[in-house]
């Protein structure tokens, strides 16, 4: 495996291992800034994380049943579709 070498910001480096293949791959889209990609994944994947753990302090103590929660979801993704003129 190569291992690549991404500079986050000035202060911190991450490394990582990568199969040949991929290698290729990467370097077939030479022109994507392969850095700032992978420090823009990292931001979100780790925003996201974040949001899910809080989600599951708040809910811990929940007594839901998932099919109450999917209930409530699809009612939610209904409302959101009818304010924005979204035919569902």
């Amino acid at each position: 495996m190569e291992r690549k070498v991404f500079v986050l910001a000035g202060s911190a480096t991450l490394t990582l291992a990568i199969s040949p293949s991929l290698k290729g791959e990467l370097r077939e889209l030479n022109w994507v800034n392969w850095s700032e990609e992978t420090r823009r994944f990292l931001e979100e994947r780790v925003r996201k994380l974040k949001l899910l753990k809080k989600l599951d302090t708040m809910t811990k103590d929940s007594r839901l049943t998932e099919e109450d929660i999917m209930e409530i979801g699809a009612k939610i993704n209904k409302g959101i579709a009818k304010r924005h003129g979204i035919k569902v």
